[in-house]
């Protein structure tokens, strides 16, 4: 399960649940934590303080922060110190060989995506995210990704059918991808490849998912038939084009709509049970 904030209502209900999670540190705490005290009393008050009986599995330092994206570009600058600070806490603790420290990244900052053997990070992010890639290598840590063919589907769906974006079409595209989730895995593998010479950097899939209403392309019914195909593919431990039978760890996005989101009608409605608690869709695993 994904946390977004380290909310103590949340962290008390999974006491001794035996749930492994992936904790986030908001956007707006990382200035802080670029001084360590601040990153030793953070880590310490959210992490330490209930690590015995909540199985922390991540620390997600930030989520989504790029030079390309307005509302967190501020947040470049601090992002890498933050990571640091928070890892030399998790080793001064011995915890690093269970609570792994990464962050979450989108895939606005590949280039040349198509096919995906082709895809690079952009000239214009390389200086910013190849140290953290570095740093993850280097602390045997996954890159968390964000990854919503939804997304590709609705700003060309021209070219990128229905069918693909869910899982559906039996026939590949001409670079042999039968959907764009394991294109857009592979993009991401093969830019890390490019930017440190290797790839020695696993992928965790952070959030994907699909709306229910809200605008073009959001169904009930869509939304089902992805989250049903994409739990299938995890579970198919078929991996991808780059890297078949490589078993893939995705989080489903999300548990809950967000009905006092602000923005897109649709980002209301990503959610697989309704703020009511109760479910939208009849997924098993």
């Amino acid at each position: 399960m994904r946390v977004y904030d380290p909310i103590p209502e949340t962290l008390n209900a999974l006491k001794d649940s035996n749930i492994q999670i992936m904790l986030c540190i908001p956007n707006d705490k990382l200035q802080t934590l670029t001084d360590p005290k601040e990153a030793y009393n953070w880590v310490v008050a959210n992490a330490i303080n209930c690590i015995k009986q909540v199985r922390i599995r991540y620390i997600s330092v930030g989520n989504k922060i790029s030079p390309l994206i307005a509302g967190s570009s501020q947040f470049v600058p601090f992002l890498l110190p933050a990571m640091e600070n928070v890892q030399r806490v998790i080793i001064a603790f011995r915890l690093n060989n269970c609570v792994k420290i990464s962050t979450a990244i989108e895939t606005g900052l590949l280039a040349n995506t198509y096919p995906p053997s082709q895809s690079t990070f952009r000239e214009d992010v390389t200086s910013f995210i190849k140290p953290i890639i570095e740093f993850l290598k280097m602390n045997n840590v996954p890159l968390l990704a964000n990854i919503y063919p939804y997304f590709a589907y609705i700003g060309d769906p021209d070219h990128v059918a229905l069918s693909y974006a869910i899982f559906a079409q039996p026939e590949p595209d001409s670079s042999g991808y039968t959907n764009p989730f394991g294109a857009m895995l592979d993009s991401i593998d093969y830019a890390i490849e490019k930017a440190i010479g290797e790839n020695k950097v696993e992928i965790v899939v952070s959030e994907s998912g699909w709306p229910s209403e809200g605008g073009f392309g959001g169904s009930i019914g869509i939304t089902t038939i992805y989250f049903r195909n994409l739990i299938g593919h995890a579970k198919s431990k078929a991996g991808t084009i780059h890297k078949p039978g490589k078993p893939i760890e995705i989080y489903l996005f999300a548990m809950f709509d967000e009905n006092l989101k602000i923005g897109a009608e649709t980002e209301k409605h990503f959610g697989v049970f309704y703020p009511d608690k109760t479910q939208k869709y009849n997924l098993t695993f």
